[in-house]
């Protein structure tokens, strides 16, 4: 997608593996229509077992936590149409999160990103399969080269760019996702985005 130097740039913070980042996507594409921004997305890992414990040892504190989170994030996607089926486990999106940074150098991040979401959150895709996040990718149109590339040597080019982005997000004092950030001000959360709208508004970016 082509940015338009007059637009202001939103930073948005995302995970895959996050219910209420993909229930924040389509309402973040739109803000492009509305207003005068552009969207660039930053991955960014939360370490579930750290925050919420491994799902076998999880206290029961935390376990009705996040069958909450997940009850939440199901009633708004009624909402929407959309599908948000709970993980049976926990999941690293590092590999999806590089297939992305590949779809995004073609120009093709968003077809490929609404895609593993979607597929994701319906249980028809498992992030950390390789096959089908490179069958994904030639979906879209994107050819499989890079990907490769990254997955059989991460260490060179595809996890220190990863890092690029977590270390922007700790300047940024990031901590969860779905995270906005424009004009240094952080909005978290997808049930917060009305709050970044008035922001916008504020600065008077609105078409």
């Amino acid at each position: 997608m082509a940015i338009d130097d007059t637009t202001t740039e939103i930073k948005f913070y995302f995970a895959y593996t996050s219910p209420f980042t993909y229930l924040a996507m389509a309402p973040a594409y739109a803000l492009e229509q509305t207003h005068r921004v552009h969207l660039r997305f930053i991955p960014y890992g939360v370490n579930i077992r750290r925050v919420y414990g491994d799902t076998p040892t999880r206290s029961r504190r935390d376990a009705l936590k996040v069958r909450y989170l997940y009850l939440d994030a199901r009633r708004f996607a009624k909402e929407r149409g959309l599908t948000i089926y709970p993980p049976k486990k926990i999941y690293s999106a590092r590999c999806a999160f590089y297939g992305g940074m590949c779809a995004e150098d073609q120009g093709l991040f968003r077809p490929y990103a609404d895609r593993v979401f979607e597929r994701f959150w319906k249980h028809e895709l498992e992030v950390e399969k390789l096959e089908a996040l490179a069958g994904i990718l030639s979906e879209v149109g994107a050819t499989t080269d890079q990907f490769l590339r990254y997955i059989a040597d991460e260490n060179a080019e595809a996890k220190p760019r990863l890092k690029r982005g977590f270390a922007e997000a700790d300047r940024d004092q990031v901590f969860g996702v779905p995270t906005f950030v424009i004009d240094g001000e952080r909005f978290w959360g997808y049930d917060r985005m009305d709050w970044l709208v008035r922001k916008l508004d504020a600065m008077k970016l609105r078409r």
